[in-house]
């Protein structure tokens, strides 16, 4: 990588960003020319919208745009504007830094890894931890403690006491242990739970009583009062948790999804959901997105849908922009980049 580095790198901010981050890149180091024209990129939508609302350039201003790409080697985020022919627009590119941590499928089905042989990808890894541990714990204090219930009686302004459970002692299972499973694992054993952890490497982690290697997997199911999936979507995971893996699972297991829906055959948990094999889900990933309005989900009072935003916090362009920064001082000083993409495992 070092004997084709730029000694000027230009670096194109290819998704809005709040311009001191901007500012921050630029101060990264005098080397680098860093390009941000947001006139020229969609709009967000919300906070750390990556993709933008729908927007068509002018003749002029498109132009522009490409002309910018052709001169880039380093692109802050994919040209959500050019997902087809951004290979043949901008060809010096030699980085491109993901706002998103799953972008294995996306590089290969643009056939990125084939079509930029030269070109390293770099994922967000570690950015979402903190959001999407988050709705985890969220997800399970609302299941077991009985919120949607509170809600109901409060609107209906009516008094009846109850008695719900609390988390001490409860066991996670938790499928795909990186960042995000390391915090899932550190938030939960300060509810004093059992944390246990399917991952390929055994070596122990913190806050994790015992790891399961994959083949495994059916092993650890029965162990779970809560199953958590965060495991990338690759040939191996696609519908990693099926009709089997469900049933292994103990009659009242509470399920969240925050990894990808392709993970997980929807149709039988669907069923399990149905039975009441599973006592309620939280989802934030499907198999199909949006979620289609016909889909059984929607009408289950004991299934909580987030609309893929689970990960989406108002501090995530600024942890995105440490990263970029700090991957920046390592491509200019020639030292390895934090969270290359494996275009074989896809992660």
């Amino acid at each position: 990588m070092s004997e084709n580095r730029p000694t000027a790198p230009v670096v194109l901010i290819a998704s809005y960003l709040e311009p001191n981050f901007v500012e921050r890149v630029r101060s990264v180091d005098a080397r680098l020319h860093v390009i941000y024209e947001p006139a020229l990129l969609r709009r967000p939508r919300y906070p750390a919208d990556h993709v933008g609302e729908a927007m068509t350039r002018s003749p002029a201003q498109e132009a522009a745009w490409q002309e910018l790409l052709a001169r880039a080697d380093i692109l802050f985020d994919f040209d959500h504007t050019h997902h087809e022919d951004l290979p043949d627009l901008a060809p010096n590119v030699r980085w491109i830094q993901a706002t998103s941590a799953g972008i294995g499928q996306f590089v290969k089905r643009m056939g990125y890894d084939v079509r930029m042989p030269g070109t390293i990808f770099t994922t967000a890894s570690g950015v979402h931890a903190i959001p999407l541990a988050e709705f985890c714990v969220m997800s399970i204090l609302n299941h077991y403690r009985g919120l949607a219930h509170l809600q109901a009686s409060q609107r209906r302004r009516h008094w009846e006491r109850f008695a719900t459970t609390d988390l001490q002692g409860k066991t996670i299972a938790i499928i795909g242990l990186g960042n995000i499973g390391g915090e899932v694992a550190r938030l939960c054993k300060a509810f004093n739970m059992n944390v246990v952890a399917a991952r390929n490497r055994t070596a122990p982690v913190a806050h994790v009583d015992r790891i399961f290697p994959p083949q495994e997997l059916r092993a650890m199911l029965p162990l779970a009062d809560i199953v958590v999936m965060i495991a990338p979507h690759t040939p191996q995971t696609d519908k990693m948790l099926g009709a089997a893996e469900f049933a292994a699972m103990h009659d009242g297991a509470f399920f969240i999804n925050i990894g990808r829906g392709a993970t997980v055959d929807e149709s039988a948990l669907i069923a399990a959901l149905q039975t009441g094999k599973l006592s309620g889900a939280a989802l934030d990933v499907f198999a199909e997105e949006p979620l289609p309005a016909n889909s059984p989900l929607w009408e289950m009072d004991n299934v909580l849908i987030s609309p893929h935003s689970a990960s989406t916090s108002d501090r995530e362009n600024e942890r995105i922009t440490e990263l970029f920064c700090d991957n920046l001082r390592r491509y200019l000083d020639g030292y390895p980049l934090r969270n290359v993409l494996d275009t074989e495992r896809l992660y």
